[in-house]
């Protein structure tokens, strides 16, 4: 067990530690170590009770004062071959966890670092030397929890075991047959596995200098899940390369691919792009349900006023409509979702994207290709020759292609595309910065639509909690008059304490903010003038525009998201 009284090493001490980093005052110090004294309690147990200092600084400390490192495990992926060296049983019963390994040496992660029985007993277990790390209890026995149930680290670890008996063979002649057969492709199917039952949209398989790391993007956000050993990663990334059809002995040069992957009754098209890194080449895999309907504009998150404004517009005829946002913002899926409404047997919808990312029934879609001559301004040009009621530019790059989706919309069609700005009102300065003819803007542009994508609070762990008096000023300052009356007296926000459906996140899918600029004549007066984002903004707000920060404090209100997460993506 671990010796709590044990608090000296030479001269110094645990509350002498705390003092020298500024965690204790003189006179706390003074009082505790009298308080130990008249008591006849350890300092550890009175730091504790009087909350003096956060019990993390107080671990942190005791590893200074032991010499022993100190490990943090939240966030943290554990390598898979590390994790099977030490039975669930074991860990649980002695709270410890392996989380490393480094030649013939296992990084142990130990509640008591000084148990010198159990280290002993965990060598044999496990045939190797132990580098012991002290770690919060709370969190190993969340590791453990997580990891040893995780079926993705499981399923890995059997199926590297069959790989390490054919490693040889795989090494020295990496053929498709090989590759085909050998137990690498049970890898990669229960790698793609996990990500369809996270929801990810990415998987990044990653080369270091001494093993591979998987990280996967769920609902945004990267999440480090597991470590490989670095001996498997180029049979991993040449099973990917025969999946999507690319070249194996190709190390040099960048590639791109796609294959479809079948789990159960849905179908999974992943978009591969492969570069060469300096330790190898590193595999980043794009999910594309294709299964899964474009969502409609109120699943997106499109609500009340912005909603209608929006709506109101999507039924003129000719006009350009804009999204704005960074890479990553949802600004591809909102267009999806428009062209789904738009789309009917009675219109001529044309798309040029880069790349086509879902298929629409009744669209016809063409993607780019640079190099035989098919950019976005040469689709452009022959679209205008289809009889085209509706055109959809997946993104407006170029002076070329500004000045032809301007011109579309001048000859009456619809035309949608994209724009990466921060927010709709710096829209049109972008495109009289790319050469667009300021009187040739302000009679095209109907609308704007800025958005950003937020994480949901998730449902079933959600809390309501009393934020403090400094931030319900913020939100009342930010929100003026679009406050609720019904919040007032009864200020409240939600987060989640993390559970088993948002794998202990507190967050459990995505919902997008918005803000819908309208063009009317004082705006267009003032994109005449050459005015500023922010003078465009201002006007904008004061015709009733609800800015993307209003929307996202608003559905922080609801529960919907938190505050954190709407700052995360829409602070200036």
């Amino acid at each position: 067990m671990l010796d709590t009284t044990a608090q000296k090493n030479g001269n110094t001490s645990l509350e002498d530690i705390l003092f020298e980093q500024g965690l204790l005052t003189k006179d706390q110090l003074a009082t505790l170590k009298l308080e130990s004294i008249n008591s006849g309690q350890p300092v550890e147990k009175i730091l504790i009770q009087h909350n003096l200092v956060p019990y993390e600084k107080i671990i942190q400390a005791k590893a200074q004062l032991w010499n022993i490192p100190y490990v943090r495990l939240e966030g943290k992926a554990i390598a898979s071959d590390a994790l099977n060296l030490i039975p669930e049983g074991v860990a649980r019963k002695n709270k410890l966890i392996p989380f490393g390994r480094s030649n013939d040496q296992l990084w142990v992660a130990m509640a008591d670092p000084l148990d010198v029985q159990v280290i002993q007993f965990i060598e044999k277990k496990s045939g190797m030397r132990i580098k012991p790390f002290l770690g919060l209890p709370e969190d190993i026995v969340k590791a453990i929890n997580d990891q040893y149930s995780q079926s993705l680290t499981s399923d890995v670890t059997s199926a590297l075991k069959e790989v390490a008996s054919v490693r040889q063979d795989i090494q020295t002649e990496l053929t498709p047959e090989v590759i085909r057969e050998a137990p690498v492709s049970n890898i990669v199917n229960q790698l793609v596995e996990y990500a369809v039952k996270t929801r990810s949209s990415d998987i990044h398989i990653e080369p270091m200098e001494d093993h591979t790391r998987v990280r996967y993007r769920i609902d945004g956000i990267l999440h480090e899940k597991i470590l490989l050993p670095r001996g498997v990663h180029d049979a991993l990334v040449s099973r990917v390369k025969i999946l999507a059809i690319l070249k194996i002995d190709e190390k040099r040069l960048p590639q791109d691919g796609r294959f479809t992957f079948n789990y159960g009754k849905e179908v999974i098209d992943l978009r591969i792009s492969i570069i060469p890194t300096v330790f190898g080449e590193k595999v980043v895999m794009r999910l594309l349900p294709k299964s899964s309907a474009a969502p409609t504009l109120i699943e997106l998150g499109l609500r009340g006023s912005s909603l209608k404004s929006f709506e109101v517009q999507l039924l003129r005829t000719h006009g350009i409509i804009l999204v704005c946002g960074p890479t990553g913002s949802g600004k591809t899926t909102t267009l999806y979702s428009v062209l789904s409404k738009v789309s009917t047997t009675k219109v001529n919808v044309l798309t040029i994207e880069d790349p086509v990312e879902y298929q629409i029934p009744g669209v016809n879609q063409v993607q780019v290709n640079p190099p035989i001559g098919l950019t976005f301004a040469a689709a452009l040009r022959s679209f205008l020759r289809q009889d085209p009621n509706t055109i959809m530019v997946g993104e407006i790059r170029d002076t070329e292609t500004a000045e032809l989706a301007v011109q579309a919309a001048l000859t009456g069609h619809q035309v949608f595309s994209t724009v990466h700005t921060n927010s709709a009102s710096g829209a049109a300065p972008r495109l009289l910065d790319m050469g667009v003819e300021t009187f040739l803007l302000t009679s095209a542009l109907n609308a704007v639509l800025g958005q950003r994508v937020v994480r949901q609070v998730c449902l079933h762990c959600r809390i309501a909690y009393d934020p403090p008096q400094e931030v319900v000023e913020n939100v009342k300052s930010s929100l003026g008059q679009l406050f609720p009356v019904k919040s007032a007296d009864n200020f409240k926000l939600y987060k989640g304490q993390g559970c088993k459906e948002c794998n202990n996140v507190g967050y459990l899918g995505r919902i997008g903010i918005f803000e819908v600029l309208v063009v009317t004549d004082k705006l267009a007066k003032l994109i005449l003038q050459h005015s500023s984002a922010s003078e465009i903004e201002k006007e904008a707000i004061s015709e009733g525009m609800i800015t993307m920060k209003q929307d996202g404090y608003l559905k922080a209100l609801e529960g919907i998201t938190t505050l954190e997460e709407v700052l995360r993506v829409a602070q200036d």
